[in-house]
């Protein structure tokens, strides 16, 4: 299950989401593995992959904005 939010929340200081719901997120599981709420990108990047690289059928490339990415790395260090 989840242990914590890796950042700020998506709406901190008034940030606008798109439609004002389901927002780019970061969360830290219990087990220490990582779960990522973002825009499923996986039929628009699948052929774009590294050939060293792949996306099983149980799997989805997700897109987040760097700025989420950055806030929950710098804030985790």
């Amino acid at each position: 299950m989840i242990k914590k939010r890796l950042g700020p929340s998506p709406h901190a200081n008034g940030i606008k989401t798109p439609a004002l719901q389901g927002c780019p997120d970061i969360f830290e599981l219990e087990n220490g593995d990582i779960a990522i709420i973002g825009i499923d990108m996986t039929e628009q990047l699948r052929c774009h992959l590294p050939a060293d690289a792949s996306c099983g059928v149980d799997e989805r490339i997700v897109g987040i904005p760097k700025r989420v990415f950055v806030q929950a790395v710098n804030e985790n260090l």
